[in-house]
Protein backbone atom coordinates (compact mmCIF):
# COMPACT_ATOMS: atom_id res chain seq x y z
CA UNK A 1 0.00 0.00 0.00
CA UNK A 2 1.11 3.36 -1.45
CA UNK A 3 1.95 5.93 1.86
CA UNK A 4 -0.78 8.58 -0.01
CA UNK A 5 -3.45 5.88 0.80
CA UNK A 6 -2.38 5.15 4.42
CA UNK A 7 -4.82 6.14 7.48
CA UNK A 8 -1.98 9.17 8.49
CA UNK A 9 -2.22 10.54 5.06
CA UNK A 10 -5.65 10.13 4.95
CA UNK A 11 -6.13 11.93 8.34
CA UNK A 12 -3.65 15.11 7.42
CA UNK A 13 -5.74 15.51 3.91
CA UNK A 14 -8.97 15.79 6.31
CA UNK A 15 -7.39 18.68 8.04
CA UNK A 16 -6.24 20.58 5.36
CA UNK A 17 -9.72 20.36 3.73
CA UNK A 18 -11.05 21.40 6.89
CA UNK A 19 -8.55 23.95 7.44
CA UNK A 20 -9.26 25.31 3.72
CA UNK A 21 -13.49 25.09 4.86
CA UNK A 22 -12.58 27.30 7.30
CA UNK A 23 -10.37 29.75 5.37
CA UNK A 24 -13.14 30.22 2.72
CA UNK A 25 -15.84 30.55 4.97
CA UNK A 26 -13.92 33.13 7.39
CA UNK A 27 -15.63 35.97 6.99
CA UNK A 28 -19.24 34.33 7.84
CA UNK A 29 -17.62 32.17 10.78
CA UNK A 30 -15.18 35.02 12.36
CA UNK A 31 -16.85 39.05 11.86
CA UNK A 32 -14.11 40.50 12.88
CA UNK A 33 -11.41 42.54 10.98
CA UNK A 34 -8.77 41.25 13.18
CA UNK A 35 -10.06 37.28 12.31
CA UNK A 36 -10.16 38.50 8.51
CA UNK A 37 -6.78 39.61 8.59
CA UNK A 38 -5.48 36.60 10.74
CA UNK A 39 -6.98 34.39 7.72
CA UNK A 40 -5.53 36.75 4.76
CA UNK A 41 -2.16 36.28 6.04
CA UNK A 42 -2.75 32.51 6.62
CA UNK A 43 -3.63 32.27 2.84
CA UNK A 44 -0.73 34.10 1.69
CA UNK A 45 1.87 32.49 3.79
CA UNK A 46 0.33 29.05 2.81
CA UNK A 47 1.80 29.95 -1.00
CA UNK A 48 4.84 31.09 0.64
CA UNK A 49 5.68 28.15 2.80
CA UNK A 50 4.81 25.73 0.29
CA UNK A 51 6.41 27.44 -2.81
CA UNK A 52 9.90 27.28 -0.04
CA UNK A 53 8.54 23.56 0.75
CA UNK A 54 9.51 23.05 -3.14
CA UNK A 55 13.04 24.04 -2.42
CA UNK A 56 13.70 22.36 0.78
CA UNK A 57 11.44 19.61 1.02
CA UNK A 58 11.41 18.61 -2.90
CA UNK A 59 14.49 19.08 -3.58
CA UNK A 60 17.01 20.09 -0.59
CA UNK A 61 17.91 23.26 -1.32
CA UNK A 62 18.58 25.45 1.70
CA UNK A 63 18.23 29.46 0.47
CA UNK A 64 17.43 32.30 2.86
CA UNK A 65 16.50 34.50 0.04
CA UNK A 66 12.76 33.16 -0.18
CA UNK A 67 11.67 36.87 1.70
CA UNK A 68 13.74 38.63 -1.22
CA UNK A 69 11.42 37.38 -4.35
CA UNK A 70 8.12 37.51 -1.88
CA UNK A 71 9.31 41.68 -1.30
CA UNK A 72 10.19 41.91 -5.03
CA UNK A 73 6.43 41.29 -5.81
CA UNK A 74 5.47 43.24 -2.89
CA UNK A 75 7.21 46.17 -3.54
CA UNK A 76 6.44 45.95 -7.79
CA UNK A 77 2.49 45.70 -7.05
CA UNK A 78 3.15 48.46 -4.64
CA UNK A 79 5.31 51.11 -6.81
CA UNK A 80 2.99 50.32 -9.99
CA UNK A 81 -0.52 51.15 -7.82
CA UNK A 82 1.11 54.16 -6.63
CA UNK A 83 3.03 55.55 -9.47
CA UNK A 84 -0.46 54.47 -11.83
CA UNK A 85 -2.70 54.84 -9.71
CA UNK A 86 -5.39 52.24 -8.27
CA UNK A 87 -5.95 49.78 -11.54
CA UNK A 88 -5.77 46.54 -12.84
CA UNK A 89 -3.46 47.14 -14.90
CA UNK A 90 -1.03 48.49 -12.18
CA UNK A 91 -1.61 45.44 -10.51
CA UNK A 92 -0.54 43.12 -13.06
CA UNK A 93 2.31 45.03 -14.32
CA UNK A 94 3.78 45.63 -10.84
CA UNK A 95 2.83 41.69 -10.11
CA UNK A 96 4.63 40.76 -13.84
CA UNK A 97 7.54 43.24 -13.03
CA UNK A 98 7.96 41.41 -9.74
CA UNK A 99 8.18 38.15 -11.42
CA UNK A 100 10.22 39.45 -13.81
CA UNK A 101 13.14 40.17 -11.47
CA UNK A 102 13.04 37.37 -9.40
CA UNK A 103 13.29 34.98 -12.18
CA UNK A 104 16.52 36.83 -13.50
CA UNK A 105 17.91 37.22 -9.70
CA UNK A 106 16.87 33.18 -9.24
CA UNK A 107 18.87 32.16 -12.79
CA UNK A 108 21.68 34.41 -11.30
CA UNK A 109 21.79 32.82 -8.04
CA UNK A 110 21.24 29.34 -9.39
CA UNK A 111 23.59 29.15 -12.34
CA UNK A 112 26.13 30.82 -10.06
CA UNK A 113 25.78 29.05 -7.08
CA UNK A 114 24.00 25.89 -7.30
CA UNK A 115 26.85 24.05 -8.18
CA UNK A 116 28.78 24.38 -4.70
CA UNK A 117 27.39 22.83 -1.26
CA UNK A 118 24.59 23.68 0.68
CA UNK A 119 25.91 25.99 3.33
CA UNK A 120 27.88 28.24 1.07
CA UNK A 121 24.77 28.50 -1.06
CA UNK A 122 22.68 29.43 1.82
CA UNK A 123 25.41 32.05 2.34
CA UNK A 124 25.09 33.30 -0.76
CA UNK A 125 21.37 33.43 -0.84
CA UNK A 126 21.46 35.11 2.74
CA UNK A 127 24.08 37.44 1.15
CA UNK A 128 21.51 38.79 -1.80
CA UNK A 129 18.18 38.85 1.04
CA UNK A 130 20.39 41.20 3.03
CA UNK A 131 21.32 43.08 0.04
CA UNK A 132 18.09 43.32 -1.49
CA UNK A 133 16.61 44.66 2.36
CA UNK A 134 19.72 47.27 2.30
CA UNK A 135 18.43 48.99 -1.10
CA UNK A 136 14.64 48.63 -0.21
CA UNK A 137 15.75 51.15 3.00
CA UNK A 138 18.47 53.03 0.70
CA UNK A 139 15.83 53.79 -2.38
CA UNK A 140 13.77 55.89 -0.41
CA UNK A 141 12.57 58.09 -3.29
CA UNK A 142 11.74 54.58 -4.89
CA UNK A 143 10.15 52.29 -1.98
CA UNK A 144 9.67 54.83 0.85
CA UNK A 145 12.81 53.63 2.37
CA UNK A 146 12.08 52.57 6.36
CA UNK A 147 8.68 53.87 5.92
CA UNK A 148 7.67 52.26 3.16
CA UNK A 149 4.51 53.07 0.75
CA UNK A 150 0.93 53.22 1.07
CA UNK A 151 -1.46 53.20 -1.88
CA UNK A 152 -5.20 52.39 -3.03
CA UNK A 153 -5.81 48.96 -3.97
CA UNK A 154 -8.27 48.71 -7.14
CA UNK A 155 -12.00 49.98 -6.66
CA UNK A 156 -13.85 46.70 -5.71
CA UNK A 157 -11.61 46.46 -3.10
CA UNK A 158 -12.40 49.21 -1.17
CA UNK A 159 -14.24 48.99 1.96
CA UNK A 160 -16.74 51.62 0.50
CA UNK A 161 -17.67 49.40 -2.28
CA UNK A 162 -21.36 48.26 -2.59
CA UNK A 163 -20.98 44.65 -3.96
CA UNK A 164 -24.55 44.13 -3.88
CA UNK A 165 -27.08 46.82 -2.86
CA UNK A 166 -30.80 46.45 -0.94
CA UNK A 167 -33.66 48.10 -2.14
CA UNK A 168 -33.11 50.89 -0.21
CA UNK A 169 -29.60 51.01 -1.61
CA UNK A 170 -27.67 50.25 1.23
CA UNK A 171 -25.00 47.61 0.95
CA UNK A 172 -26.72 43.78 0.90
CA UNK A 173 -25.87 41.43 3.52
CA UNK A 174 -25.43 37.94 3.86
CA UNK A 175 -25.64 36.06 7.31
CA UNK A 176 -25.10 39.42 8.82
CA UNK A 177 -21.83 39.96 6.51
CA UNK A 178 -21.16 43.32 4.41
CA UNK A 179 -20.99 42.33 0.88
CA UNK A 180 -18.39 44.91 -0.11
CA UNK A 181 -14.89 45.54 -1.06
CA UNK A 182 -13.44 44.18 2.05
CA UNK A 183 -15.07 40.91 1.34
CA UNK A 184 -14.05 40.80 -2.52
CA UNK A 185 -10.15 41.70 -1.29
CA UNK A 186 -10.36 38.83 0.83
CA UNK A 187 -11.59 36.38 -1.66
CA UNK A 188 -9.55 37.67 -4.23
CA UNK A 189 -6.65 36.55 -1.73
CA UNK A 190 -7.79 32.93 -1.18
CA UNK A 191 -8.64 32.71 -4.51
CA UNK A 192 -4.96 33.51 -6.02
CA UNK A 193 -3.29 31.38 -2.96
CA UNK A 194 -5.38 28.46 -3.82
CA UNK A 195 -4.93 28.81 -7.49
CA UNK A 196 -0.86 28.95 -6.64
CA UNK A 197 -0.88 25.94 -4.15
CA UNK A 198 -3.10 23.46 -6.26
CA UNK A 199 -0.53 24.52 -9.19
CA UNK A 200 2.35 23.21 -6.76
CA UNK A 201 0.32 20.22 -5.51
CA UNK A 202 0.09 19.48 -9.23
CA UNK A 203 3.67 20.32 -9.89
CA UNK A 204 5.01 18.30 -7.11
CA UNK A 205 2.80 15.23 -8.44
CA UNK A 206 4.04 15.50 -12.38
CA UNK A 207 6.93 13.51 -13.56
CA UNK A 208 9.41 16.71 -12.66
CA UNK A 209 8.44 16.43 -9.08
CA UNK A 210 9.36 12.99 -9.48
CA UNK A 211 12.74 13.76 -10.74
CA UNK A 212 13.12 16.54 -8.12
CA UNK A 213 12.98 14.05 -5.60
CA UNK A 214 15.13 11.50 -6.61
CA UNK A 215 17.62 14.88 -6.62
CA UNK A 216 17.25 15.23 -3.29
CA UNK A 217 17.56 11.79 -1.89
CA UNK A 218 21.10 11.09 -3.98
CA UNK A 219 22.37 13.76 -6.41
CA UNK A 220 25.03 11.83 -7.79
CA UNK A 221 22.34 8.75 -8.64
CA UNK A 222 20.71 11.08 -10.57
CA UNK A 223 23.01 12.82 -12.41
CA UNK A 224 24.46 9.55 -13.35
CA UNK A 225 21.35 8.26 -14.55
CA UNK A 226 21.24 11.60 -17.15
CA UNK A 227 18.98 14.36 -15.07
CA UNK A 228 20.76 17.82 -15.54
CA UNK A 229 20.95 18.07 -11.52
CA UNK A 230 22.17 21.87 -11.94
CA UNK A 231 19.42 22.65 -14.49
CA UNK A 232 16.75 20.95 -12.64
CA UNK A 233 17.14 22.76 -9.62
CA UNK A 234 17.07 26.06 -11.00
CA UNK A 235 14.36 25.60 -13.19
CA UNK A 236 12.54 24.97 -9.55
CA UNK A 237 14.53 27.83 -7.92
CA UNK A 238 12.90 29.92 -10.19
CA UNK A 239 9.34 28.53 -10.17
CA UNK A 240 9.56 29.06 -6.61
CA UNK A 241 10.63 32.78 -6.38
CA UNK A 242 7.98 33.39 -9.04
CA UNK A 243 5.09 32.04 -6.68
CA UNK A 244 6.94 33.78 -3.94
CA UNK A 245 6.80 37.24 -5.52
CA UNK A 246 3.06 36.67 -6.90
CA UNK A 247 1.97 35.36 -2.90
CA UNK A 248 4.00 38.81 -2.05
CA UNK A 249 2.11 41.15 -4.91
CA UNK A 250 -1.56 39.63 -3.35
CA UNK A 251 -0.36 40.70 0.16
CA UNK A 252 0.39 43.93 -0.93
CA UNK A 253 -3.04 44.50 -2.71
CA UNK A 254 -4.30 43.30 0.42
CA UNK A 255 -2.87 45.39 3.10
CA UNK A 256 -2.08 48.49 0.97
CA UNK A 257 1.10 49.05 2.24
CA UNK A 258 4.30 47.68 1.77
CA UNK A 259 7.56 47.86 3.80
CA UNK A 260 10.41 46.47 4.69
CA UNK A 261 9.25 44.93 7.98
CA UNK A 262 6.27 43.29 6.28
CA UNK A 263 7.71 42.19 3.00
CA UNK A 264 11.99 42.06 3.34
CA UNK A 265 12.16 41.25 6.89
CA UNK A 266 14.40 38.36 7.85
CA UNK A 267 11.78 37.76 10.67
CA UNK A 268 9.37 36.53 8.43
CA UNK A 269 12.43 34.06 6.52
CA UNK A 270 12.38 32.58 10.33
CA UNK A 271 8.85 32.24 10.23
CA UNK A 272 8.65 30.41 6.58
CA UNK A 273 11.21 27.99 8.11
CA UNK A 274 9.38 27.37 11.31
CA UNK A 275 6.57 26.76 9.51
CA UNK A 276 8.16 24.10 7.36
CA UNK A 277 9.51 22.26 10.37
CA UNK A 278 5.77 22.30 12.00
CA UNK A 279 4.03 21.20 9.41
CA UNK A 280 6.49 18.81 7.55
CA UNK A 281 9.34 19.21 5.15
CA UNK A 282 8.76 18.02 1.45
CA UNK A 283 4.58 17.23 2.20
CA UNK A 284 3.46 20.23 0.75
CA UNK A 285 0.44 19.43 2.77
CA UNK A 286 2.62 20.42 6.12
CA UNK A 287 2.66 24.01 4.71
CA UNK A 288 -1.15 24.55 5.16
CA UNK A 289 -0.98 23.17 8.81
CA UNK A 290 2.54 24.67 9.86
CA UNK A 291 1.50 28.55 8.36
CA UNK A 292 -1.83 27.93 9.88
CA UNK A 293 -0.88 27.07 13.44
CA UNK A 294 2.25 29.56 13.56
CA UNK A 295 0.41 32.60 12.06
CA UNK A 296 -3.06 31.41 15.04
CA UNK A 297 -0.29 31.33 17.78
CA UNK A 298 1.52 34.67 16.67
CA UNK A 299 -2.21 36.13 16.99
CA UNK A 300 -3.72 34.77 19.73
CA UNK A 301 -1.72 33.09 21.61
CA UNK A 302 -0.96 36.26 23.85
CA UNK A 303 -4.54 36.84 24.22
CA UNK A 304 -4.66 33.21 25.74
CA UNK A 305 -2.37 33.44 27.93
CA UNK A 306 -3.71 37.01 29.32
CA UNK A 307 -6.83 34.92 29.60
CA UNK A 308 -5.89 31.94 31.31
CA UNK A 309 -3.67 34.58 33.79
CA UNK A 310 -6.69 36.49 34.92
CA UNK A 311 -8.48 32.76 35.37
CA UNK A 312 -5.57 31.25 37.81
CA UNK A 313 -5.27 34.74 39.31
CA UNK A 314 -6.32 33.07 43.10
CA UNK A 315 -3.12 29.97 42.89
CA UNK A 316 0.50 31.40 43.49
CA UNK A 317 3.24 31.71 40.69
CA UNK A 318 0.86 30.65 37.71
CA UNK A 319 -0.41 34.13 36.92
CA UNK A 320 3.43 35.10 36.67
CA UNK A 321 4.23 32.43 34.46
CA UNK A 322 1.47 33.04 32.54
CA UNK A 323 2.10 36.75 31.92
CA UNK A 324 1.24 37.63 28.43
CA UNK A 325 4.86 39.07 27.61
CA UNK A 326 6.26 36.10 27.84
CA UNK A 327 4.16 34.72 25.07
CA UNK A 328 7.29 34.21 22.56
CA UNK A 329 8.58 31.83 25.20
CA UNK A 330 6.05 29.82 25.60
CA UNK A 331 5.82 29.81 21.73
CA UNK A 332 9.39 28.85 21.75
CA UNK A 333 8.61 25.83 24.11
CA UNK A 334 5.20 24.45 22.27
CA UNK A 335 7.83 24.78 19.06
CA UNK A 336 10.52 22.57 20.83
CA UNK A 337 7.70 19.89 22.01
CA UNK A 338 6.30 19.46 18.63
CA UNK A 339 9.75 19.21 16.79
CA UNK A 340 10.41 16.48 19.37
CA UNK A 341 7.07 14.43 19.54
CA UNK A 342 6.54 14.85 15.60
CA UNK A 343 10.09 15.09 14.24
CA UNK A 344 9.10 15.17 10.68
CA UNK A 345 6.50 17.88 10.95
CA UNK A 346 2.89 17.08 11.98
CA UNK A 347 1.80 16.27 8.11
CA UNK A 348 5.25 13.72 7.59
CA UNK A 349 4.70 12.29 10.86
CA UNK A 350 1.48 10.99 10.84
CA UNK A 351 2.03 9.85 6.81
CA UNK A 352 4.77 8.05 8.13
CA UNK A 353 2.92 6.33 11.24
CA UNK A 354 0.03 5.39 9.25
CA UNK A 355 2.48 3.73 6.22
CA UNK A 356 3.84 1.38 9.16
CA UNK A 357 0.68 0.41 10.37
Amino acid sequence: MTQENTQGARLVKLVVLLIAALLLFAPFLFQDIRSLEVAARICVFIVLVASYDLLIGYTGIVSFAHTMFFGFGAYGAAISLKQMGPGWDAVILGALAGALVSVVMAIAIGLLSLRVKAIFFAMITLAAASVAMVLASQLSHVTGGEDGITYKAPEIFKTATKLAVTEEGKVARILGVKLNGKLAAYYFVFATSLLLFLFMIRLVGSPIGTVLKAIRENEARAEAIGYRVVAYRTFIFCVAAVIASLAGSVYAIWLKYTGPETALSFTIMIDILLMVVIGGMGTMYGAVIGATLLVLAQYYLRDLMGSAAEALSGIPLLPFILEPDRWLFWLGIIFILLVYFFPKGIAGTFAEKGAKT
